[in-house]
């Protein structure tokens, strides 16, 4: 019970065109268009439900919010006596927002980082399926979790374990953890930076062949990869990474194990079983070596 997964996640970006040109040419995945107010918001169709990922027109680059899915509204307001006897500022999110996420309850906070954090309860679906490539064996399937870094890191942590009840799955020392809230083995991972910003979304794919396809793509549009082909070690995923509009990572992945309550959270070492080799410096190697 709780918070049950992620739903999904808002972008200021300040080229939503390369955003969905990315999409469209590397994942097969459309877009559509929709208000909230006066503003024209892009919703990537990663799934049969409304959106998964909003793209904000911006002058700058940066997360905007972070939509956690509840399982009632029981449940939404437990959540909301927790946060608030936490110290958080809880408040009901506008009719038009709740309208634009299909939610039927919405609430929201800001989070140590400064990001506001949504618990939504409903999702309502927007299609029968998304059109995808001739060729995908399903193709993109939705949205599997994100690296937050910040250095509000301990705080994140208290929030995410303490607060909202998601557990720890492993960790790399001294500043990289894994948390979950159901069966996947991570939804979101904390790890610490100088500055707050996502080190990278994952895109869920239905199968291995998809992911390579991806990749086929990814080369022949030039896009570019900014970490190669691998297998991670601790949730066993394969996967790539290409760099996006906004200067974050975008995983393609498929193949993350589920865990169950009989788990035992343990620093996993080495990053990877093969491959992933970063063409840029990774920032998690200096403190998780």
């Amino acid at each position: 019970m709780g918070v049950r997964k992620l739903g999904y996640v808002g972008l200021d970006v300040s080229d939503v065109d390369a955003w969905t040109d990315l999409f469209s040419r590397t994942l097969g995945v459309g877009a559509t268009f929709d208000k909230i107010g006066t503003e024209d918001v892009a919703l990537l169709e990663l799934d049969e439900f409304k959106y998964r990922l909003a793209l904000h027109p911006s002058e700058q680059d940066s997360p905007r919010q972070l939509g956690w899915i509840v399982d009632s509204p029981a449940e939404l307001d437990r959540i909301t006596r927790r946060l608030t006897d936490a110290g958080f500022a809880v408040q009901d999110g506008a009719e038009d927002e709740a309208e634009l996420r299909g939610a039927t309850h919405l609430r929201w906070f800001t989070d140590p980082a400064g990001i506001r954090v949504e618990l939504a309860v409903g999702e309502r679906k927007a299609r029968p399926a998304p059109a995808r490539p001739a060729d995908a064996s399903p193709g993109v399937t939705g949205l599997g979790h994100l690296v937050l870094a910040s250095p509000a890191l301990d705080e994140l942590r208290e929030l995410y374990e303490s607060v909202l009840e998601f557990k720890l799955t492993d960790y790399r020392a001294p500043g990289l953890y894994f948390l979950r809230c159901n069966r996947t083995h991570h939804s979101i991972a904390l790890a610490h930076a100088e500055t707050t910003g996502i080190h990278h979304l994952e895109i869920e794919h239905g199968s291995l062949d998809d992911v390579g396809r991806a990749h086929d793509r990814a080369v022949a549009h030039e896009v570019p990869v900014s970490i190669s082909l691998g297998r991670h070690m601790n949730d066993k995923a394969i996967s790539f990474y290409v760099k996006n509009p906004s200067g974050f990572h975008l995983e393609i992945g498929y193949g993350g194990i589920e865990v169950g309550d009989d788990w035992v959270p343990h620093d996993f070492g080495t990053s990877d079983v093969w491959g992933h080799r970063h063409a840029e410096t990774n920032p998690f190697t200096a403190r998780a070596s």
